[in-house]
């Protein structure tokens, strides 16, 4: 068994007085010792431990101990405390076991935990030994009855059963003895045991008994109840266990299983049914027999019944072996089962579990009167359930009680019922499962004094009479008036009267002082009759109205608070109603009434325009009403005027206009507010401090040429708008003078061109552009804009004579126009011969790299317009990857990405009629080249290797101008250049290492570069030399791991605060260890602040903008799985010192600076 459980009794430490006077009789010695002997194996401890010196305690005890052991002799024993204490030995356990202590078959005692039922749990790290204790305080007689504890360890269970018996106690003066074996111990044993273990007193089944005197009486023989359980039949297995007292059933039908059976030789069943089978309710359980027949008609009965194959009893047949399934188990399943082949039957009984039923909902205590109906209440955790109900011990039911006690049942929910209830049913009602009870109390009263009229409130005016009555059912009660809480004396205006039932009290000339609460207490009853005198007065506003005009109007500007208080009086206090219009204004928002006593104050938090509007007060009580009506307008200061603008400028000033707000803010605006600022300012300048009624606003002194803005405020009697947005920047500017050197360039018959100088005075406003206007002579002109100082009137009529002329344009406007001094006439003038003008670098051969665009601009000559003619290699040009634009003055070849197939002669030509001029260009499109072909080694001599290899077959358009040679050895497979540029095709490879077998390989180059792919060597090259054979020792693994270990320790620091400082140290150690940086012994965590590096082994703690609260003992620590070291240093921050505005940083170099 890998632990051991026991249950300890608790035995009080006997004091040394009653060790010298009682002791026990030899034969109580003797059964404590064999108890000790037959389990002590299994005990770790039995608390208290007796004294080494004597094995018999001291048992004066008992006269104190509590009562849950000893036969109920006296009343001062009750309410004693007792405690069982169960050990478990853990030490080959693989988790901590489980503990549960149960009472009965299902109750599971944890749900009882309170006051009244404690459990505590330990553990001893040195022993491994777990302590469970389970403590009754004041044993009550519902304590009595059988509990075990339970205690399980993932598929290992053992069990202690034990029983508690609530007696009185017995005296002791005369000597007798007391029976300590009485308290009965069992085991069960533990789940997945193999065997069985040697017979133990925890193995004994013994009748529950109870500490009480011992008594002479003829000895009885002992009774072996497996004995009797084996030779019973299943079904007779309850009643046993029920006449020796065994409470644990599931404990002893395993125990039963286990047990070797002397089987009777049977012809017709080679195997019987167990003696029982035990099943969860709702579960399903299979019994199986085996027959010595296979052909042998079988038959399963259940309490003497032929059972039937159905969908829940299910019959199946394997060979010699025939099993009965029964699905679903319920407590009718509950039952004998046999089997019968022919005349020769085997039996089994069929337990079936059902969970015990536990109280939800307990029984609460009653207090009633007489005659008056009862109904106790209790919920069970399953509908159907069966709860009996006692009184004081008796059970109730229909034929004892009569019809005064009727049971109900609702669902879960049992109820009692009792009928008129009387003194006779005080008592303790108890309402009982299986699994659990509940109890309460009923309490009878008298019948009280009957109230045939109660008090009724009274209210009064001044002057007027105030009269309570009420009336009793008993005539002889007589009783005392209070007024809020005090005696009323009668007087001359209070008269106090009792004529029969009746009970009055009269109040003459009613005053304010008279309003209170008035209580009748009859004599000799708790009943209290109360009403109240209300004086009353009609309701009035007292309201200030110095804030209201004519037109009882009150004004508040919008965002601002609003609050009304106003005080209002009247008896009984009246109500006080404000509404908007029609409807109520709510106690709580930001529009709400707040009422404090006698004053209603109205809040308006923020006001918005939407709070404007008719309000009312009305206040009324019970006696009349009073009403004030007002108007509430909401005021704000305008809106922003809108589009404001800059209208005319001039040399100095601007005008500008705009539109009025479109929200006024509730009252009339008074005038506007101008401002104005320079563009890229951003300081605005006020133009006017008084209000300025018109919506245009002529502003002056201002500087030609700069950029200005204006913002405009509105104003009324609340205050001033916010600003207008700012207006589109304008300029006081001047137009400028007219164009200078205005002439004719060219002619032709349908164009002329025309050019002319900038103006001489352009001024601040610049020069945006010019416009030209010409004209035949005599008519209008017509317009162009121009920015250039060079335009083409295009479209004319040859033979026409024009007039031109040029305007320049600013923002001021026009400049006064550039006129020619006579017209001009329109017509083609004198030709000229087609002339290229070919680029310098195009009269050499132009190379491009493949993929490069080609952009060849030809400026050419002549009138009128030549024709120009593309031709490549003699024939036209007609690939459309090259695109050809042509002008009156230039050709334009254009290739976007250029290829080999476009290389070749390109003539350019241009006619003028018979006149012809040409040019030649001629274009190369170069690619890198192939790789070299038949790349091989021819010979090996020494530590010298030749290789020779072909030209590339391609050689991408251009000539080769080298090659590059690579070797690598077999072993590593890395590649170096041997030779670079090389022009020959072979080359000798020397200072080779022996023993290394290598690979070759080789680039071509030409002007674009090295080819992509090399060409390898077919064969390699093996430097041998023969008669050496090298072995290397062998090289012994070190460990190199090691703890960390700071081989640079930090160093102390001071620096000045708002700078950026650094602290360093270098560590060592393998495998890496983890760094760790704190601050005043705290880690430092992911702070932006602190920035943490670490460049093998330098670890570094950069602080930016280092502050006074940064300063203290920094520390860093290194961790692996070898261990850890830490160093630290100290940081001073200093405070900056208080230096003038001038000081300041020339210049820095290095890490020195010079400050002036």
């Amino acid at each position: 068994v890998p632990r051991s459980l026991f249950l300890s009794i608790p035995f009080p430490p006997p004091s040394p007085v009653q060790n010298r006077t009682a002791r026990a009789s030899p034969e109580s010695a003797t059964a404590i010792k064999g108890l000790v002997e037959t389990i002590g194996h299994k005990i770790l401890e039995l608390r208290p431990k007796l004294r080494r010196r004597c094995l018999t305690p001291d048992l004066s005890w008992i006269r104190d101990s509590s009562a849950a052991l000893i036969n109920h002799c006296a009343s001062s024993l009750a309410g004693k405390d007792i405690t069982f204490v169960a050990k478990v030995d853990a030490s080959n356990l693989p988790r901590k076991p489980v503990m549960k202590w149960l009472k009965g078959k299902w109750l599971d005692l944890a749900s009882k935990a309170g006051k009244h039922l404690q459990f505590k749990e330990t553990y001893d790290r040195n022993t491994k030994v777990y302590t469970y204790e389970m403590r009754i305080i004041k044993v009550k007689d519902g304590d009595a009855g059988g509990y075990r504890c339970e205690v399980t360890s993932k598929d290992i269970c053992d069990t202690c059963a034990f029983e508690i018996t609530v007696q009185g106690r017995l005296s002791l003066r005369d000597g007798r003895l007391i029976t300590l074996l009485s308290f009965p111990i069992r085991r069960v044993s533990s789940l997945g045991e193999r065997g069985r273990r040697p017979p133990t007193v925890t193995s004994l089944i013994q009748r529950p008994h109870s500490i009480r005197e011992k008594k002479e009486e003829a000895p009885k023989e002992e009774v072996d109840v497996w004995e009797i359980l084996k030779n019973a039949k299943p079904c007779d297995y309850e009643k046993i266990a029920f006449q020796y007292g065994i409470t644990d059933l599931r404990g002893m039908l395993k125990r039963l299983k286990k047990m070797k059976f002397v089987p009777k030789k049977s012809d017709a069943f080679a195997k019987k049914l167990d003696p029982a089978y035990s099943v969860d309710k709702g579960k399903k359980v299979h019994m199986s027999v085996e027959i010595t027949d296979p052909n042998a008609q079988l038959r399963w009965f259940k309490n003497g019944q032929e059972i039937k194959p159905s969908a829940k009893y299910v019959f199946e047949n394997y060979g010699n072996r025939r099993t009965l399934t029964i699905n679903k188990c319920n407590l009718s399943d509950d039952a004998a089962y046999e089997c019968m082949i022919g005349d020769e039957k085997c039996f089994t009984e069929l337990w079936v579990k059902e969970p015990p039923i536990t109280i939800t909902k307990p029984l609460t205590d009653i207090t009633t009167v007489e005659g008056e109906k009862v109904e106790f209440e209790v919920e069970v955790s399953e509908e159907g359930a069966s709860v009996k109900w006692m009184k004081d011990g008796v059970e109730l039911n229909k034929e004892m009680a009569g019809s005064r006690y009727r049971f109900k049942k609702d669902g879960t929910r049992h109820i009692l019922i009792i009928n008129e209830a009387t003194k006779e049913d005080i008592g303790t009602y108890y309402a009982i499962t299986n699994g659990g009870e509940s109890q309460a109390h009923l309490e009878v009263e008298d019948k009280p004094l009957e109230i045939l009229q109660n008090l009724s409130d009274v209210s009064a005016e001044a002057g007027e009479q105030a009269v309570f009555k009420c009336e009793v059912s008993d005539e002889n009660v007589t009783g005392k008036w209070f007024k809020d809480g005090v005696e009323v004396v009668p007087s001359d205006r209070i008269k106090i009267s009792h004529i029969g039932r009746v009970h009055k009290l009269t109040i003459d000339d009613v005053v304010p002082s008279d309003d209170g609460e008035y209580t009748f207490v009859p004599d000799k009853y708790p009943v209290t009759l109360s009403a109240k005198l209300n004086f009353v007065e009609p309701p009035k506003i007292h309201m200030d109205t110095s804030c209201m005009d004519d037109k009882n109007t009150i004004m508040v500007v919008a965002g601002n608070k609003l609050r009304l208080d106003v005080e209002v009086t009247g008896e009984p206090a009246p109500t006080v109603c404000w509404m908007k219009g029609d409807q109520a204004v709510s106690p709580e928002g930001r529009v709400r009434v707040e009422t404090v006593k006698t004053l209603s104050s109205f809040v308006i938090d923020g006001a918005e325009f939407r709070d404007e509007g008719p309000y009312s007060l009305v206040v009324t009580n019970s006696v009349g009403e009073d009403r004030i009506d007002m108007f509430i307008k909401v005021v704000d200061v305008p809106g922003p005027p809108e589009n404001v603008r800059c209208s005319s400028v001039g040399e100095d000033c601007a005008t500008v206009t705009w539109d009025a707000p479109a929200f006024l803010g509730g009252l009339p605006v008074k005038g506007y507010l101008m401002e104005r600022k320079k563009v890229g300012s951003a300081r605005w300048t006020k133009l006017n401090f008084d209000p300025y009624e018109s919506n245009t606003y002529e502003a002056k002194k201002m500087i030609e040429g700069v950029a200005y803005e204006m913002r405009v405020f509105a104003v009324n009697s609340i205050g001033v708008s916010q600003p207008s947005g700012a207006s589109q920047p304008f300029m006081p500017i001047a137009p400028t003078s007219e164009p200078t050197r205005l002439v004719v360039d060219e002619v032709t018959d349908t164009t002329c061109t025309l050019k002319w100088r900038p103006p001489e005075k352009i001024g601040a406003g610049g020069l945006d552009g010019y416009i030209i206007e010409y004209c035949k002579e005599g008519s209008k002109y017509t317009l162009s804009l121009e920015e250039g100082n060079q335009y083409k009137v295009k479209g004319l009529t040859m033979g026409d004579k024009l007039l031109f002329r040029v305007i320049a344009v600013n923002v001021a406007g026009r400049s006064p126009p550039a006129t020619l001094s006579q017209a001009v006439t329109i017509k083609e003038l004198l030709g000229q011969c087609p002339k290229i003008r070919l680029p310098r670098h195009l009269r050499t051969k132009l190379i491009v790299i493949v993929g490069e665009k080609v952009n060849l601009v030809i400026p050419f000559q002549g009138k009128p317009r030549p024709v120009v003619t593309w031709l490549k290699e003699g024939a036209p040009l007609d690939d459309k990857s090259v695109g050809i634009r042509n002008s009156e003055v230039d050709s334009i070849l254009f290739i976007r990405s250029s290829e080999r197939a476009h290389s070749g002669k390109y003539t350019l030509s241009v006619q003028i009629e018979k006149l012809t001029d040409s040019a030649d260009i001629f274009i190369q499109v170069v690619d890198r080249p192939g790789p070299p072909t038949d790349v091989h080694v021819t010979d090996v001599w020494g530590f010298n290797a030749a290789v020779e290899w072909k030209p590339p077959k391609d050689d991408g358009n251009s000539e080769i101008i080298g090659y590059t040679i690579q070797k690598a050895d077999k072993k590593t497979k890395e590649w170096f250049t041997v030779y670079e540029h090389s022009r020959r095709p072979s080359c000798t490879v020397s200072d080779l290492v022996m023993g290394n077998e290598y690979h070759f390989r080789v680039f071509s180059q030409n002007i674009c570069g090295l080819s992509e792919a090399a060409g390898v060597s077919k064969n390699t090259a093996v430097i041998t030399k023969t008669g050496l054979l090298y072995k290397p020792p062998p090289f012994p693994e070190q460990d190199m791991t090691s703890s960390p270990k700071f081989i640079a320790p930090l160093v102390n620091r001071s620096v000045t605060a708002g700078f950026t400082t650094a602290i360093s140290c270098a560590v060592r150690g393998n495998p890496k260890p983890k760094i760790v940086w704190l601050k005043n012994n705290m880690i430092i965590g992911e702070d932006p602040k602190f920035l943490m590096q670490n460049n093998q082994g330098v670890l570094t703690l950069n602080i930016r903008k280092a502050g006074l609260f940064d300063g203290g003992r920094y520390s860093c620590r290194a961790v692996n799985a070898l261990g850890e070291d830490e160093v630290e240093c100290k940081l001073e921050i200093r405070g900056t010192p208080g230096a003038s505005q001038s000081l300041a940083i020339s210049s820095a170099q290095c890490r020195t600076c010079v400050i002036f």
